[in-house]
């Protein structure tokens, strides 16, 4: 008499190299998206201090003096400090929800990213004027997050 054993029943299914099958459960993310984006704009947040903040104004400073524009020299790297300095600001505007309860907020935001994005001019009138465009928003923005109390460090 042969006894048949359903053996799928009684033990765990074996792969061929022996050991035994077991499904995984599928990875959740602790947050969605969104939710990353928020806890990314919160550090960004906290981590400002006024060392960014005096960095920050010393390049404004020298974008918009009336008197002598930096050399050609020089503009390139402001305006690369400058789109750092925007990054930054902007993520931040965005993380606060600053953008929702200023329309002019809204449109520094906007025009920064803009500006960003632009290639500088080659010729130095030019460059200065985008520049100089540059700092003023990036003045603005700083200023906007101040009085929104988004940005802490700020004396």
């Amino acid at each position: 008499m042969t006894i048949q054993v359903d053996r799928t029943s009684v033990m765990p299914r074996r792969s061929q190299a022996g050991t035994p099958e077991r499904k995984a459960e599928p990875w959740q993310p602790p947050l969605s998206a969104g939710g990353l984006a928020d806890v990314l704009g919160l550090m960004r947040r906290w981590a400002w201090t006024e060392q960014h903040t005096e960095a920050l104004l010393e390049d404004v400073a020298l974008a918009l003096d009336d008197v002598l524009a930096p050399s050609e020299e020089v503009i390139e790297d402001i305006v690369q400090r400058f789109r750092g300095h925007l990054m930054k600001l902007v993520d931040i505007a965005v993380s606060s929800l600053v953008w929702q309860g200023s329309a002019y907020a809204n449109t520094l935001i906007l025009r920064g990213r803009a500006l960003r994005a632009e290639e500088m001019p080659g010729d130095y009138p030019r460059a200065v004027q985008h520049l100089r465009q540059m700092g003023w928003i990036v003045s603005e923005l700083l200023d906007q997050l101040v009085a929104c109390e988004s940005i802490e460090g700020v004396a």
